[in-house]
């Protein structure tokens, strides 16, 4: 029997996070290579630390793109994030850049050929998930955790809030009654600060944003309302920790409610099954929550490099099904192919849609008018239900 009452946390992390600048760095290059050329292989790593950006990986592309052009990216991120620190400068920092072709080896297991679709980029293993606790189908604790940075940093662009910086760390622990969420037991917000706040300053700048998230009656008992709990955080950024893309795959799915099977996103161009693969099953099991044939459901997709067809299709509902499982998860491969290539397709993946799913999710968002997210549409809703 599955646990019903418990406390479950998740954490975020902000924009101005060493490894989210990486992360975004990471995936605007993918979008300048997109754009240039909408096959491009790319699969791009950044390093920060202070006054350091560090490019690396290896692409394939009919575009014309020079090292000049991905440091003016990189920087015009670092702009858009808000770094103008000593430490760490968009305009100042030193880039180097180490980006080369794409291994020819790689290339001929992925690329079409005569009767030979177009295969996996690697092998592995992918999870998507999808949960009734918030509206946006994601498991509370980390939407929670998202919103909270997310209004921190609306107000720090906007000018409302000139003494945040933009580092920044959220937690939520929630309290789980009969498998439901109904309030908060501790929060815990680090956020980097101009020099003059102190942290009863930081802590009354934060604490409106909480309240404003979270649902009403859920806020946590005030001796469990941790703010800076250091007491200071002015050195912050990739000056005070070095940031790297990737290394934070938890964050950026579902706050440890489901499976990962350890792949990042960022950097990586849609051929890459460990982005777009991942992004089909939140896409599924999104879509069976949201037709109402399970409370939860977590998908998981397996391929191997070279490979176009699934190696399994599993699909688990924790017992909250109300249609038989086996015949869901042949049903869910009936409907939407699963393939690197039918994935690419059917959610239109070859554009430069990814330097914004760089920092706070990339799933419970919106979709885009151009695009952008379209694994959060629910539109197989209907193709589920008339199956069954």
């Amino acid at each position: 029997m599955p646990l019903k009452n418990f406390l479950f946390t998740s954490e975020s992390v902000s924009e101005g996070h060493p490894d989210k600048v990486s992360d975004r760095i990471s995936d605007a290059i993918v979008d300048t290579y997109l754009t240039a050329d909408p096959v491009s292989r790319v699969a791009v790593e950044t390093l920060t630390t202070t006054n350091k950006i560090v490019l690396a990986g290896e692409v394939r592309t009919a575009g014309n793109i020079s090292n000049d052009q991905l440091e003016e990216v990189a920087r015009a991120a670092v702009k858009d994030i808000g770094y103008e620190q000593d430490g760490f400068h968009w305009e100042n920092a030193d880039v180097e850049c180490y980006v080369h072709s794409q291994s020819s080896d790689i290339a001929q297991g992925v690329d079409a050929a005569g009767n030979k679709d177009e295969g996996a980029g690697d092998q592995g293993i992918m999870f998507g998930y999808a949960c009734t606790e918030t509206d946006v189908l994601m498991p509370a604790p980390l939407h929670y955790s998202h919103a909270i940075l997310q209004s921190l940093a609306e107000a720090r662009h906007s000018g409302a809030e000139p003494g945040l910086g933009p580092d920044s760390k959220s937690q939520i622990t929630l309290r789980y009654v009969d498998g439901k969420p109904v309030g908060a037991t501790s929060v815990v917000v680090s956020t980097q600060h101009a020099e003059e706040l102190d942290q009863e300053a930081v802590r009354e700048i934060v604490r409106p944003h909480v309240l404003e998230v979270l649902p009403e009656g859920w806020m946590c008992p005030e001796e469990e309302f941790y703010v800076n709990p250091t007491g200071r955080f002015v050195i912050g950024g990739p000056d005070g920790d070095t940031g790297l893309t990737g290394r934070k795959i938890i964050v950026d799915t579902y706050g440890g409610a489901a499976p990962h099977g350890g792949g990042a996103f960022s950097g990586k161009d849609p051929t890459k099954v460990d982005r777009s693969a991942a992004y089909a099953a939140r896409y599924v099991a999104k879509n069976v929550v949201a037709a109402g044939m399970a409370e939860k459901c977590t998908i998981q997709l397996a391929y191997a490099i070279g490979v176009s067809k699934p190696l399994s299709v599993y699909v688990d509902t924790a017992g909250t099904a109300q249609v038989d499982e086996e015949k869901l998860s042949k049903v869910i491969q009936d409907v939407v192919d699963l393939s690197p290539r039918g994935i690419r397709e059917h959610l239109k993946l070859s554009r430069p849609i990814y330097a914004r799913t760089a920092a706070y999710g990339h799933f419970g968002r919106s979709a885009d008018a151009d695009g952008g997210f379209s694994w959060e549409k629910t539109d197989l809703v209907d193709a589920l239900k008339s199956a069954f």
